[in-house]
């Protein structure tokens, strides 16, 4: 496909005269075709992965890298007086999605086209994603975060299916968006919307809407705010279309390639990512029934089909949907829970293992364990913690079906795209194998005393650090020292990730350097996140951290020491400049409660240096890098689950007997702050801390400290500090999504 040609027909000009939108749509459409001649439906069995996310970030590169024609096409652009990180900032990011599961699934479908595998992804088509968020005093404000444009990566197909609620039916239409393997095959990410979504119902200065009107409201956002009933039943309504969608998708694809459906589990293997798609279960043992199929063999079918992946240690995050939602929303669906939850009653004395409880809640993850052939962790401690603590009683009487499968990124999006020099420096030195095979990387290792090796690998990170500052200036008019350290936190905002601990010691350091104890080295404290809407205490940190920026920043005597940043509306696009550019990573959740992370593996392959707690992929990565590349603190997970077994933990006693601690959270709503801040939002949180902490913030919070000035000491030995930057990326190989892929389909999808 000819670029030139393509222009010529659209614009009538040449590539030199056009506009970086007109070239986008241009490469819009060269990029389609070439994926589409890639397609392939080879393969009897195919895998159907099902996430209520994709969080896929901008496509235009990341395809181009994948099809190999990325070079080229940077080549004849910048002959022709264009740049192609210019054209891309003209398309917008999908908002497909939010955290790390969002992030993860987008990964694994990269890894499933890479690895020539036969499987599709299956979600919905979200017309304003979770939401942009906005900062005004210092508070996140939510609006619309519209994507779609007339001409986007999504392709419009003729599959639509009539989904039944209660009293009224939708039709639901498929929309597709190619995935690209790297170098192999062209799979889909199947979206399905709803015919009569109106976007005009969302006002434009915030995400309120009617509730209520399904027909209009489906598809609009992720994630609806689930703080009144509303909400939780639109979640429920948006969750039976997308599994309802999939599973007739699922069952007309088996019978094209030759199924009677009795042997459906020899056509299709569907992995449920989370417990949002869990009604994909009854709702597929409802269509085995309605097709003839009786019940017990349906059972047994649909048991044989389904996967499921725990992402959460957390007891609010497993979803448990009150009976009455799902008689009003879904009732064609209750006689078949009803008679799973029968089926356990009959055969198991132990309430806590039964899908329906006293409570009338139906435990959606207990109808994936029991109806489902494999369960797995997303990473070794998250499947330990599963197996011996939290699904302890189901590990007990299947034991046969727990495994883990430890996260991983992709490569080619997460150092090929967003930080070319490091990969150009990496493929001199060690050949281009690594692009295919991420284990290569530890052929870096050789070069872990090569003077010059280092020092261009410092080079490296010092042009990320100054194209971040450029960046940030330009987009959002923040001003940061290129040459300090930058110490950098993105995710989720949650409790239990911590922000408010790293900000605690944001204080700390604010009181050192105004009385003279001022850091070798500036220091540039960054953060991203977004809260979800009604996550009050999570908005309130973010309140904190907006109010630390104003008051450090606008002080003379410490901002040339010390800085800090929250960036506006993080996503994709924004952690694809903030990574490359970290030298320190902050992975400080709660020990024992964070699955996985994959900032983590992201930071590590981009040669930054992790603090953290043996918590998630941590420990894996601890092991890998070894103690001396990475600095870990606070309390173990046993100790952290013996904390909670008896409920001993009291932060009050940590501010009382602390000096320093005492000071950092009492400044919270000291004068200065108060004068910056409102009132209601930091006293709230203060009192959180002080009478609550439930994700344990004092505890942790002087072992950190301490590690953290290990750390930011350390970095004064430059050379010593890239050997530990070139340890991470050697070590990183482990994590790439390609592996983790290549262990589900060996163990779970035999595909």
């Amino acid at each position: 496909m000819d670029l030139q040609e393509i222009v010529k027909n659209r614009c009538n000009k040449e590539i030199k005269d056009c506009s970086n939108k007109e070239l986008y749509f241009a490469l819009l459409e060269m990029t389609k075709g070439l994926a589409k001649a890639k397609e392939s439906e080879q393969g009897k069995k195919k895998l159907y992965y099902i996430s209520a996310e994709f969080l896929i970030g901008k496509l235009l590169s990341n395809n181009l890298i994948n099809l190999g024609i990325y070079d080229d096409v940077k080549t004849l652009l910048a002959e022709n007086g264009k740049n192609l990180s210019e054209i891309e900032e003209a398309e917008p990011e999908p908002s497909l999605g939010n955290g790390g599961l969002g992030r993860l699934a987008a990964c694994f479908l990269d890894s499933i086209a890479t690895l020539g595998l036969h499987g599709d992804g299956v979600g919905l088509n979200y017309h304003y994603g979770l939401f942009k968020q906005v900062f005004v005093n210092n508070l996140q404000h939510e609006t619309p975060n519209p994507w779609m444009e007339k001409e986007s990566w999504l392709t419009k197909t003729d599959v639509v299916y009539p989904i039944s609620f209660g009293g009224f039916t939708l039709n639901s239409r498929m929309y597709d968006i190619d995935v690209t393997g790297y170098d192999n095959r062209t799979t889909k990410l199947h979206l399905f919307d709803v015919e009569t979504v109106d976007e005009s119902i969302v006002s434009n200065d915030n995400i309120s809407f009617d509730k209520e009107d399904i027909a209009k409201n489906l598809t609009l956002f992720l994630y609806p705010d689930d703080s009144d009933e509303k909400g939780r039943m639109l979640r429920v309504y948006q969750q039976y279309f997308m599994v309802s969608s999939g599973a007739r998708l699922i069952l007309d694809e088996a019978v094209k390639r030759g199924s009677n459906l009795h042997d459906l589990f020899d056509y299709a293997v569907i992995q449920i990512n989370d417990t949002h798609p869990t009604m994909v279960i009854p709702e597929l043992i409802r269509l085995l029934m309605e097709r003839g199929i009786l019940i017990d063999e349906a059972i047994e079918i649909v048991t044989k089909t389904c996967a499921y992946t725990n992402h959460t240690i957390l007891a609010e995050a497993l979803e448990k949907w009150p009976v009455y939602y799902l008689e009003k929303a879904v009732p064609q669906l209750m006689p078949i829970i009803y008679e799973l939850n029968s089926r356990v009653m009959n055969k198991y004395k132990d309430k806590s293992v039964y899908i329906i409880d006293d409570e009338k809640r139906v435990h959606m993850a207990h109808i994936d364990i029991h109806y489902g052939f494999s369960v797995n962790g997303v990473a070794y401690l998250h499947t330990e913690i599963l197996k011996n603590a939290e699904l302890h009683n189901f590990y007990q009487i299947y034991p046969e079906k727990f495994n883990n499968k430890t996260n991983g990124i992709t490569f080619r999006r997460w150092l090929l795209h967003c930080n070319p020099e490091l990969a150009a420096l990496i493929e001199e030195l060690i050949g281009a194998g690594f692009k295919k095979d991420a284990m290569e990387l530890e052929k870096l290792a050789s070069y872990t005393k090569d003077e010059a090796v280092l020092n261009r690998l410092l080079g490296v990170k010092a042009d990320c650090k100054l194209e971040l500052k450029n960046y940030l200036k330009r987009t959002q008019g923040i001003d940061i020292d290129e040459n300090s350290i930058f110490d950098i936190q993105i995710k989720r905002l949650h409790e239990y990730k911590r922000q408010q601990m790293n900000a605690l010691y944001v204080i700390m350091k604010y009181f050192e350097i105004k009385e003279g104890k001022k850091p070798q080295t500036p220091i540039t404290v960054l953060f991203g996140a977004k809260a979800a809407p009604a996550y009050i205490i999570a908005k309130d940190i973010i309140h904190l951290i907006l109010c630390l920026q104003q008051l450090i920043n606008n002080d003379p005597e410490v901002s040339p020491y010390l800085k800090v940043v929250m960036v506006e509306n993080y996503n994709v696009t924004l952690a694809e400049k903030l990574i490359p550019a970290a030298d320190i990573h902050e992975q400080i959740s709660l020990a024992s409660k964070e699955a996985s992370g994959t900032s983590n593996m992201k930071f590590m392959l981009n040669g930054a240096v992790a603090l953290g707690t043996m918590d998630g992929a941590n420990v894996e990565i601890a092991d890998l890098v070894g103690k001396e590349n990475i600095y870990i603190f606070g309390e173990s997970s046993d100790q952290i689950i013996e904390h909670y077994a008896k409920a001993d933990y009291v932060s009050k006693k940590f501010y009382e007997e602390d000096e320093t601690i005492k000071r950092a959270v009492d400044f919270i709503v000291s004068d200065e702050l108060l004068a910056i801040g409102q009132r209601e939002n930091l006293e709230r949180l203060y009192n959180e801390l002080l009478n609550k902490d439930w994700f344990m913030t004092l505890l942790d919070l002087k072992s950190y400290k301490a590690e953290k000035e290990q750390a930011l000491k350390d970095y004064e030995d430059r050379k010593a500090w890239a050997e530990k930057m070139l340890v991470n990326i050697s070590k990183a190989g482990f994590f790439s999504s390609d592996r983790t892929i290549a262990q589900y389909n060996e163990d779970i999808w035999k595909l």
